[in-house]
């Protein structure tokens, strides 16, 4: 069993999101990482492709998601799952978002039109 108390250290900010990293591989996980994301309103992600498919649960506001050329409000209450390989951009509406993700563990992205792939610091 692990117990994984949110910390400072387990922080990454970007320009779009604030992501804490919970369940990990670093962290005693095998197969899933978890992690909580706050966006403030307005601020947008950059369209992106993960290689896990991720399930998004809002716990507070709302996102507009577009993947796959399709386009959702998605809110609070709700769950959402993105599949791998598909280009998304999510955007946080008039009200602070929060959020739980989980996906299985190793998830790369990568930024149509750019070479190569990075990590997800906060699912490793």
């Amino acid at each position: 069993m692990h117990v994984i108390t949110p910390s400072s250290d387990l922080v990454t900010a970007t320009p779009a999101a604030v992501m804490t990293g919970l369940a990990a591989p670093s962290r005693g996980s095998a197969e899933l990482s978890t992690w909580q994301v706050r966006m403030e309103p307005g601020s947008a992600g950059p369209e992106h492709v993960v290689d896990r498919e991720q399930v998004w649960m809002p716990t507070r506001g709302s996102v507009e998601v577009t993947a796959g050329g399709r386009t959702e409000r998605v809110a609070a209450g709700q769950a959402l799952v993105l599949p791998a390989g598909v280009v998304r951009q999510l955007r946080a509406a008039e009200e602070p978002f929060e959020a739980l993700v989980a996906m299985p563990a190793a998830g790369r992205a990568s930024v149509p039109g750019t070479e190569g792939t990075r990590s997800l610091p906060w699912a490793e």
